[in-house]
């Protein structure tokens, strides 16, 4: 498991991170009329690689198999 602010992340509640930082990326996007490179848009869609980056690393060091 990975640690985010010193809390053990599993899969799990990092698709639900991911899914509500999608989501937040989705409505920012709508409130800036489509425009991707607003500020608060890159801000959150970094903030959502870096949550899509951390559930890789977790999968990588806990495979399904």
């Amino acid at each position: 498991m990975l640690q985010q602010g010193g809390v053990n992340m599993d899969c799990g509640e990092l698709k639900l991170q991911i899914e509500a930082a999608r989501q937040k990326l989705y409505q920012l996007k709508m409130d800036y009329n489509g425009y991707l490179l607003h500020p608060h848009v890159i801000k959150q869609s970094m903030v959502l690689d870096d949550l899509i980056n951390q559930y890789n690393q977790v999968k990588i060091k806990k495979p399904m198999g």
